[in-house]
């Protein structure tokens, strides 16, 4: 089980600020938009997550990344990104469930976020399990930070 750590909106492209409740729609959280909607958003690329703990582990490795600098909307604390798989579903608290579609590429919009601007950091092909990942929504809602995730297919 993991936890909803942040959820994050900007008006187009990042980062991402956190607001500490939302609610999701069929195409994504209420108030958020994307810069480029031919590469980002719609239906099956409403919602883009990420995890805290990779957040971290960057850091670690020496990037200056910060949470909402990969424009990702969920950040989740408490999953093993390393087994998650394009099908899986999502439940965030009480009401929201999202189906992960597929790993998202990264582009140099993100490059601030790693050091020389190297935004292959979270490639997927080159770092499986280390990337971001898009999701629709399969059942809309309201969520809020603290909200509790579970993962099953």
């Amino acid at each position: 089980m993991g936890v909803v750590v942040r959820i994050q909106v900007s008006q187009g492209g990042v980062p991402k600020r956190p607001v500490p409740r939302a609610v999701v729609g069929p195409l994504g959280i209420e108030g958020d938009a994307v810069a480029h909607p031919q590469v980002h958003g719609g239906p099956d690329r409403a919602l883009c997550r990420f995890s805290e703990e990779l957040i971290e582990r960057f850091r670690s490795e020496g990037h200056p990344i910060q949470p909402g600098d990969l424009g990702e909307n969920l950040l989740l604390r408490g999953i093993d990104w390393s087994v998650l798989k394009a099908g899986d579903l999502l439940r965030i608290g009480a009401e929201v469930e999202i189906e992960l579609t597929k790993p998202t590429t990264p582009c140099a919009a993100i490059g601030r976020a790693f050091t020389g601007g190297d935004f292959s950091r979270i490639d997927p092909v080159k770092h499986p399990g280390e990337h971001r990942w898009y999701a629709r929504v399969r059942r809309g809602g309201a969520i809020a930070e603290g909200d509790e995730v579970t993962v099953g297919s």
